[in-house]
């Protein structure tokens, strides 16, 4: 039985991310002092595309910029995928088109011990961790820590005082990331930007 409480079905407002000071726990996000939900690789799905008539849903992190100038992250979910083929005579699979014209493509290697104190997200971009592990804290007092496959897009620009966030690798293994950055944000500032 699925808990109540699965992403991509929509998150209750109970089981929101949290974030808390340090200690901090690997694979939460926690905020005003509250253990919540867990990030997007170990959260139960209610469909993870086997049925062929309901379409997957793909939680990630979305870090942006509230209305009142604050970056934050939060779970979210993108929708819209359809099954086709990426060609020849490949059969079809669950596929998403992504709008946005992509300004760069860039892998990264975060040094043992390197911290980016606070910055905004150069442009809207992912982030897809490969190997190792890092961290993510935002202006609302959020922290995340992330490991190979917990994506993420960010888009917290236009921050008050263009704050942004901190973030950092973690552990004795440097963290190996893919970027992919878009010249426009392909998504407007708000929680849910690619469906959910």
């Amino acid at each position: 039985m699925m808990p109540d409480h699965v992403i991509c079905n929509r998150l209750q407002p109970e089981h929101y991310p949290r974030v808390y000071d340090p200690p901090f726990r690997k694979g939460r996000i926690m905020r005003n002092h509250e253990a919540n939900a867990d990030l997007p690789t170990t959260l139960a799905l209610d469909n993870d595309g086997r049925d062929p008539d309901r379409p997957p849903a793909l939680p990630f992190l979305h870090m942006w910029t509230t209305p009142n100038g604050t970056s934050r992250i939060d779970l979210s979910c993108m929708t819209g995928f359809g099954m086709s083929s990426v060609g020849g005579k490949a059969a079809p699979q669950w596929m998403r088109p992504f709008p946005g014209e992509i300004a760069a493509v860039n892998f990264a290697i975060l040094p043992v011990g390197w911290v980016g104190d606070w910055h905004e997200s150069p442009q809207p971009q992912w982030v897809v961790p490969l190997r190792g592990r890092w961290f993510i804290e935002t202006m609302d007092g959020s922290r995340v820590e992330m490991g190979p496959g917990d994506i993420h897009f960010g888009q917290e620009q236009q921050t008050t005082g263009n704050k942004g966030h901190r973030s950092g690798q973690l552990g004795d293994e440097p963290c190996f990331q893919l970027l992919l950055q878009f010249a426009v944000s392909p998504a407007a500032q708000t929680r849910d930007p690619f469906g959910g």
